[in-house]
């Protein structure tokens, strides 16, 4: 101590300090790239959502971005009001699942027909329901994922 000059310990801190700083900024910078990665995917499928329980059902199918085999009928008797999972009066997005080996991100909402959206345990409440839309990474297409083997 009586021979350490007080330059080292001073280059000692600052290194300490500098090396802190780094790992802060990585972490910051991985945290909110985990959190946002699938933001756009959540994004469009609100905006359809919202258009589904806006009754804007033309629009909801042009948001959809459908296959030609996919027709408006066919749109209608799953999102219409009368249709599989309508009607659709508020939805909550649940998570997000990057399909394996695909350019598909997997959004899983639950749909209620109600609203405001049921603020119970949604398994055993009959009015809401999982759905799992899928998001084509690129240009936001969606559509129902195959079924899991």
């Amino acid at each position: 101590m009586l021979f350490d000059s007080p330059q080292k310990e001073h280059h000692s801190k600052l290194r300490r300090y500098i090396i802190s700083i780094v790992v802060f900024v990585v972490l910051v910078i991985g945290t909110s790239w985990y959190l946002l990665r699938y933001y756009r995917e959540k994004d469009t499928v609100r905006r359809f959502l919202d258009e589904v329980a806006a009754g804007d059902m033309q629009q909801a199918y042009q948001t959809w971005k459908p296959e030609t085999s996919y027709s408006f009928k066919d749109f209608l008797d799953d999102w219409g009001p009368g249709g599989y999972y309508g009607p659709v009066r508020s939805f909550r997005v649940e998570k997000t699942v990057r399909r394996h080996d695909s350019n598909y991100v997997d959004v899983i909402v639950e749909v209620s027909s109600v609203t405001p959206f049921p603020s119970g345990n949604a398994d055993s409440d009959s009015r809401t329901r999982e759905v799992d839309i899928g998001v084509r990474l690129g240009d936001q297409k969606m559509s129902f994922p195959p079924p899991a083997l």
